[in-house]
């Protein structure tokens, strides 16, 4: 038997309960991991909500695709028992989940850890890292390019600032308020733009001299693509992968006069699911983390005791970086 979090009914935060479940042996291509930290992301408060892009298919339900630990037990090639792994989004919390002191994984969601990352570092790193460079750098940015990130103090954002500079392009960040404007400053950022304080087109034309932006990186979606679309650049495009304002999002581009810009949808699964883009994904992060170019930014710890408490946190949407539950020393 193993603590596993689990739900029973969808909802807030409330309806995660800790309960002992038999955890089972993996089976082919299967591993099975002692969890050492889990990485909390906003799917999964949506999963539990019923609000993600894919619906709950039973009950009690899994939850977590994002952790770090130790390998138990290995049924797939490559992996042995006593390494350290992290596991990354690549299956659905229908099938697999990761909140849990022991999980059983798909070993195609599962990336050695280098030496040098440790267990929080690890469940906090691929997530931001593999979506940003997926979208970023599979999306064809390029050095002297601008790129526009929305929502920018949180992981992914905060990973795409970072990405950013890698390839030598230019991060311009928005954020709500003046309160983080510091933290993206201090993380890259080349301009921070507080929507509460200014309008997001007028400044980023300003900023790139009317050109606009090659890439415009949105969490947000919702009325607001409209404004975001004037400042993508002729042939540029318009990467929406969150959906944090919760309202229904317009197609842009008749309203504007159909500029020749492009809008799509991404999700982490597009490089994740992908054997040959998730190598060179991994391939691009571990060079970052290993000359200390990308780190993680983690936001605050938590125990798996205080879940409840970790998602009520995560859905207040005040932290810069990552938010981690931490089991060392708990099983």
């Amino acid at each position: 038997m193993t603590r596993t979090v689990r739900f029973h009914e969808l909802g807030g935060p409330e309806v995660l309960k800790l309960d002992d479940v038999p955890v089972g042996e993996p089976g082919p291509g299967e591993l099975l991991i002692q969890v050492e930290a889990i990485g909390l992301n906003r799917a999964e408060a949506l999963f539990r909500s019923g609000n993600y892009i894919v619906p709950v298919e039973r009950f009690p339900s899994l939850l977590g695709a994002e952790a770090a630990g130790v390998v138990l037990t290995s049924n797939a090639p490559g992996f042995e028992p006593g390494q350290a792994v992290s596991v990354v989004p690549a299956f659905s919390m229908n099938d697999y989940g990761v909140y849990a002191e022991r999980a059983i994984v798909p070993a195609s969601a599962v990336v050695h850890r280098p030496e040098s990352v440790d267990a929080v570092a690890g469940a906090a790193v691929w997530m931001p890292y593999l979506t940003a460079y997926g979208a970023l750098v599979e999306g064809g940015l390029r050095a002297g390019d601008t790129v526009v990130i929305t929502a920018a103090s949180s992981s992914v954002g905060l990973a795409a600032i970072r990405v950013a500079n890698r390839v030598g392009a230019i991060p311009i960040a928005t954020t709500r308020t003046e309160a983080k404007k510091a933290a993206l400053l201090k993380a890259g950022a080349a301009e921070v733009i507080v929507t509460s304080a200014e309008e997001v087109a007028p400044r980023v034309l300003e900023l790139t001299g009317g050109r606009g932006a090659e890439i415009v990186f949105d969490a947000v979606a919702g009325p607001g693509v409209l404004e975001l679309a004037r400042v993508v650049a002729p042939g540029g495009t318009l990467l929406l992968y969150g959906l944090l304002s919760g309202l229904p999002t317009p197609y842009p581009g008749f309203e504007l006069g159909m500029p020749a810009l492009s809008v799509r949808t991404y999700t982490v699964h597009e490089t994740t699911t992908d054997p040959e883009r998730l190598r060179r994904a991994v391939a691009f992060v571990s060079s970052g983390l290993r000359d200390g170019v990308f780190e993680a930014a983690v936001d605050r710890v938590f125990s798996l005791d205080d879940i409840v408490e970790a998602h009520r946190y995560l859905e207040a949407g005040q932290q810069v970086g990552k938010i981690i539950v931490d089991l060392r020393g708990t099983s």
